[in-house]
């Protein structure tokens, strides 16, 4: 492919690749995403069935809908298992929704993240940020969400039932779904491999692709981990990526795309660096950060609240943690 253009988006903010449709899922996947937010989707194995992710809170009532359409149409009452890919409000808002509807579902995810839904803290910045995508997304979609309300966003009643770490498989019958650990956007982050089709579901720590020519980084908690991620993931040997947020990426598009994000993780990383070694404040830097990443463009997917979080922290944790991996 040609060389990428990082910071462009004169094009649209979403389209697939030449020649692979983003959404066109083998039949054993189905998508249920509702509204703006992370992917959802249904991994159906000849015996069990998973949920990957849940999306947000705002549009968890058609995300609902959405499953059951799917489980009704291949003859099933409830999925078997959530896979948690991260506790990132965008990733897990609507769990507490699903879960009064499917009670019974087994909840997998890291150790970090059983950790996580116990703070009061975490689960308090995932309602705010929760209400803060209601109030950016929800007018496109208030007639079809008309019965959501800004009060009943609430992160109580979220679990972690089986705590997976690397190589742990969770059996769906035909298909195995293998867990990759993938720190670096959070201390939670996972992958999952579909087996014996080598499809693997990436997670953040290895970046956020927008389409073939953009694609965002998100090592929010640790760059230097998030690189390991995606030379784990590259090792893996996948024959296909399903990327989050945004979906299928071509067969063979595996290497290229791992050393892309390696790429413009290091050029943020040391650009940040530089401006910190030039004596900016952690604000002043934040300021070139916004200038180097934000847009119009990048605000249809991702709400500001959210990328001056992420920002805030990516810089932080760079300069609190440089000296101890590059030293």
């Amino acid at each position: 492919m040609k060389k990428h253009d990082r910071d462009s988006f004169s094009a649209s903010i979403y389209h697939s690749f030449p020649g692979q449709e983003r959404f066109d899922f083998p039949e054993y996947l189905a998508r249920v995403t509702s509204g703006f937010g992370g992917e959802t989707f249904l991994i159906f194995g000849s015996e069990k069935t998973a949920l990957y992710d849940c999306g947000m809170a705002y549009c968890s009532n058609e995300t609902i809908k959405n499953i059951e359409k799917e489980l009704k149409r291949r003859d099933r009452k409830s999925p078997d298992f959530i896979l948690i890919s991260h506790t990132h409000y965008d990733h897990i808002g609507a769990l507490p929704y699903i879960l009064k509807v499917w009670p019974d579902v087994e909840v997998c995810g890291a150790g970090k993240a059983l950790e996580v839904f116990q703070s009061a803290g975490a689960k308090r910045t995932m309602e705010r940020l929760g209400k803060a995508a209601w109030e950016v997304f929800s007018n496109a979609y208030r007639n079809i969400y008309e019965n959501s309300a800004e009060a009943e966003i609430t992160a109580e009643g979220m679990r972690i039932d089986r705590i997976v770490k690397d190589d742990d498989i969770i059996d769906l019958g035909d298909i195995k779904v293998r867990v990759i650990e993938c720190k670096g956007h959070t201390d939670c982050s996972l992958a999952y491999a579909l087996e014996p089709m080598r499809l693997l579901l990436t997670c953040e720590s290895t970046g956020v692709l927008r389409n073939p020519q953009v694609l965002h980084t998100a090592f929010v908690k640790n760059y230097w981990e998030s690189i390991e991620s995606a030379k784990k993931c590259k090792a893996y040997g996948a024959n296909q990526l399903m990327v989050q947020h945004f979906g299928l990426t071509p067969k063979g598009y595996t290497d290229e795309f791992f050393d892309w994000y390696m790429e413009i993780a290091k050029a943020e990383k040391d650009m940040i660096l530089t401006l910190h070694k030039a004596g900016l404040s952690k604000e002043e830097i934040m300021e070139k950060y916004i200038e180097a990443f934000w847009s119009s463009e990048r605000g249809k997917a991702q709400p500001y609240a959210a990328f001056i979080e992420n920002g805030r922290h990516i810089i932080n944790n760079i300069i609190k943690l440089y000296k101890e991996y590059e030293h």
